[in-house]
């Protein structure tokens, strides 16, 4: 993984590198990963969780209570429970978007695959998505996993993002490359 520069990045990796540690030892990495991502869509769509967790106003303890409930309702529990009250208690919760962004780039790297982050204007089909899976491996060298997100403002094609590099095959760059052109002629 990359060194990064940021001190939050530091804490989502140093945190993400121990529960990667513990859930192996559990032999649970995949189940760990698959209830990382409940919680990801638990905070992508409530404001309210959101606003827990980048809020420097709540106590520790009130996060911790606040995150425990949450944990209980959503039947999150085992590891990611526990270590979810644990990062709250030391006032870490403005991590775990971080967080569970490294462990998926842990994982992934142990599993000897790489990820790549791809916007595109609507959902893929599960053959498009096993298209272009074949045609990252084939750029990348190594088994590669989708991270979807769509965004209809694209209006059409895909951004890729995978490492260092992106692809913007994007309509919606592709006309405003146009309309720089176009003022630039005229």
């Amino acid at each position: 993984m990359a060194q990064s520069t940021s001190p939050i990045s530091d804490v989502a990796e140093r945190y993400a590198r121990s529960l990667f540690e513990l859930a192996e030892q559990n032999k649970s990495v995949s189940e760990v990963e698959a209830v990382l991502g409940e919680f990801e869509t638990l905070l992508a769509e409530s404001e309210d969780l959101k606003r827990l967790v980048e809020s420097p106003v709540f106590s520790a303890e009130e996060q911790c209570r606040a995150i425990s409930a949450i944990a209980d309702k959503a039947k999150i529990g085992g590891l990611v429970g526990n270590f979810l009250r644990v990062v709250a208690k030391n006032r870490r919760l403005f991590a775990i978007p971080g967080i569970i962004r490294a462990f998926r780039q842990i994982a992934a790297d142990k599993r000897g695959e790489t990820t790549a982050q791809v916007v595109s204007a609507h959902a893929l089909t599960a053959a498009q998505e096993n298209e272009l899976k074949a045609t990252l491996k084939g750029v990348a060298g190594k088994d590669v996993s989708i991270a979807l997100t769509v965004d209809p403002s694209i209006l059409g094609g895909l951004i890729v993002k995978m490492g260092s590099r992106q692809i913007d095959t994007s309509l919606k760059s592709k006309l405003n490359s146009l309309k720089l052109a176009l003022k630039e002629v005229g």
